[in-house]
């Protein structure tokens, strides 16, 4: 838990810093743009390629150092806001700069996402899995509730170019932090050994490993299906609040922050309690409670203080969900495989996540925000109520077996 500890704190350092940029990043393509589409695409393009690769990184974690992989894919996305500074400093920066930098980094999270997922596996013992990813999940929602006050507070100090280089030093503090601990590679199992092949075979094993198991494929449909509605969310918060108060950045800032406040206490909860003792009703519960409370609220919200409400309780209930789901895939799939699998699930649950993103700037231009908003947030939570009539998805625990258990 020491290494852990170390790990969690130089990731909300950097986290802040990266959040710190990317308001950053919203508030200029917003005054270039003026478009929901735009701030959209650039959501998109982050999420495509850390989608597409997302197989083939998986299956190259499972087969390298994680912890090399994890310090090599945070060096290249400071590298990349490094250009993104460069190109702003001393010559003429353009919405498609914005647009490649967000492709470059979605690249390199295709490889984040899988080694750090593994690593927590190799880290810790399963029962500190779900307050890891509370732990986790409190370092993003900090990072939300600092990085748009600091952004708001800055950005007319520093501008653009002085937040970037912020970012450029946390990034510098979490790759030290990173470099001194130790991140065990997980011991051969079973499984592991008999799904070593070609790298095309083992990119394919992830996907054959959630076909073949009932549970787990139920899960990724169910995720599939909901992702849709929680991008929808997630992406046309920035345009609602900006479109509604004339491009005012301390409302975006105070809406940003008080969703991220929500995130922390949830993140908090969900360290210091665990969570319920089936893990299942962490995901369907609190996927019914975002999208209720937090997207519906957001749509139905025409002020600051209604806008901000709803941001806090969309972030609460993301740690339930997201923490409830991977503690149960941690204790499910064998860790040296791990990479792989979880691989196959993000580029299933994402590609759905991306049309959501990519499709809701262009709904809301052509409905408006708000009632987009509603419809996404009903449709939401009828989706995560749909899971407790799947016996595949309510029972998911009970019929498959721990992996030490299995052992």
């Amino acid at each position: 838990m020491r290494s852990f500890a170390i790990l969690w704190f130089g990731q909300i350092v950097s986290l802040i810093g990266s959040a710190m940029t990317w308001f950053a990043f919203t508030i200029w393509a917003w005054e270039a743009a003026g478009k929901a589409s735009a701030l959209a695409v650039i959501s998109f393009l982050a999420f495509l390629p850390s989608v597409l690769f997302s197989p083939l990184a998986g299956a190259l974690v499972d087969r390298w150092n994680r912890k090399r992989v994890m310090l090599l894919s945070d060096l290249a996305t400071a590298l990349g806001t490094l250009a993104v500074f460069l190109i702003y400093t001393f010559g003429d920066l353009q919405l498609w700069h914005i647009y490649l930098v967000s492709v470059l980094a979605g690249f390199f999270t295709a490889f984040q996402y899988p080694a750090y997922a593994a690593a927590v596996t190799t880290m810790l013992s399963k029962e500190d899995y779900a307050r890891a990813e509370g732990m986790l999940g409190a370092a993003r929602a900090l990072s939300g509730i600092l990085a748009p006050i600091f952004g708001a507070a800055l950005l007319g100090v520093v501008g653009l170019s002085g937040i970037m280089l912020i970012d450029l030093a946390t990034f510098l503090f979490a790759f030290v932090t990173l470099m001194a601990i130790h991140v065990p590679q997980p011991k051969p199992t079973v499984t592991g050994l008999q799904s070593k092949g070609t790298l095309r075979q083992e990119i394919g094993f992830g996907f054959r490993y959630i076909r073949e198991t009932q549970s787990l494929r139920a899960l990724t449909a169910l995720f599939m299906a909901a992702g849709v509605f929680l991008a929808i969310g997630a992406t046309l918060m920035a345009p609602l609040v900006l479109g509604g108060t004339g491009n005012d950045e301390s409302a975006l800032a105070a809406v940003q922050s008080m969703g991220a406040v929500g995130g922390v206490v949830g993140a908090a909860l969900l360290s210091l309690w665990g969570g319920t003792r089936r893990r299942i009703h962490n995901v369907l519960l609190g996927g019914m409670g975002a999208c209720l409370l937090g997207i519906v609220w957001l749509g139905a919200g025409g002020a600051v203080v209604l806008w901000a409400a709803g941001a806090f309780f969309f972030a609460f209930f993301e740690p339930f969900v997201e923490g409830g789901n991977l503690a149960i895939w941690q204790a499910k799939v064998p860790a040296d495989v791990q990479g792989r699998v979880f691989s196959a699930r993000h580029l299933l649950v994402q590609v759905p996540y991306l049309l959501g993103i990519l499709g809701s700037g262009y709904l809301a231009e052509g409905f408006s925000i708000r009632p987009v908003l509603i419809g996404a947030g009903m449709l939401g939570a009828l989706t995560f109520a749909l899971g407790y009539a799947l016996q595949p998805v309510r029972e998911a625990e009970t019929l498959l077996p721990d992996v030490m258990e299995a052992a």
